[in-house]
């Protein structure tokens, strides 16, 4: 009985534990589920709660109808967002493996910003100062999320273009970054690490502030597209 109980723990058949909680960290139905919510005492990974603000989803005229907004105006102002968070994260708290952002409309799942550090004891540092902070004039609500594995929670048929549900799917719609921002958030652990297994002469100094610069200057260019939308840790 116990082994049963434990291969159907999280799935559709468990009566008693929370499917959706359990593969994406959020329930369309909150408190009010007649399902468990176990929430974990430690994890890897962080929610930051309704975080993002859409702004194709959020401009608004005075009559109630959506403003339009540039795509790519959009998504030079989601990079802005996306690595001003993941980088104050990552130099504050630790090492981060994977952050993604929710693209859903469902009240669950709006904005939701799931970050995976290397270190468990990154992500419970992270929750504990967090929850004292503000972004874009709002306090953060943050809390460890059982969430590990992203594939599961992740609707397949919006990733082939074939999700119904539209923006609001109970699985999670991500949000993707550009490119060139993957390649530097996501290259940065890697060249850290290859620089520690390698024995090569170290850069001088000049080439330092060179590198410096050119990466100082691209994180400008992308904040100051989003300076009068999103706010400031």
């Amino acid at each position: 009985m116990a082994e049963y109980l434990a291969s159907i723990f999280g799935t559709e058949k468990d009566k008693v534990n929370c499917s959706f909680y359990f593969k994406i960290g959020a329930c369309r139905h909150g408190d009010r589920c007649s399902r468990l919510h176990n929430r974990p005492t430690f994890s890897q990974t962080i929610l930051l709660q309704n975080l993002y603000l859409n702004p194709q989803n959020a401009a608004l005229t005075a009559d109630g109808s959506h403003i339009l907004v540039d795509d790519m105006e959009a998504q030079q102002e989601y990079d802005a967002f996306f690595e001003e968070v993941f980088t104050e994260l990552e130099d504050k708290y630790g090492e981060i493996e994977e952050m993604n952002v929710c693209d859903n409309l469902g009240d669950h799942l709006v904005g939701n910003v799931y970050v995976k550090f290397r270190r468990e004891q990154d992500a419970e540092k992270a929750v504990a100062e967090l929850n004292n902070r503000w972004f874009n004039g709002r306090p953060i609500n943050c809390e460890l999320s059982p969430v590990t594995d992203f594939r599961e929670a992740c609707c397949r048929q919006y990733e082939m273009g074939e999700c119904t549900r539209g923006g609001f799917c109970n699985f999670m719609h991500l949000k993707p970054i550009s490119r060139e921002l993957r390649r530097e958030l996501y290259g940065r652990g890697r060249k850290r690490s290859s620089k520690r297994s390698r024995s090569r002469s170290p850069p001088t100094s000049s080439s330092r502030r060179r590198t410096r610069s050119r990466s100082r200057d691209r994180r400008d260019k992308r904040r100051s597209r989003s300076r009068d939308r999103h706010g400031r840790f």
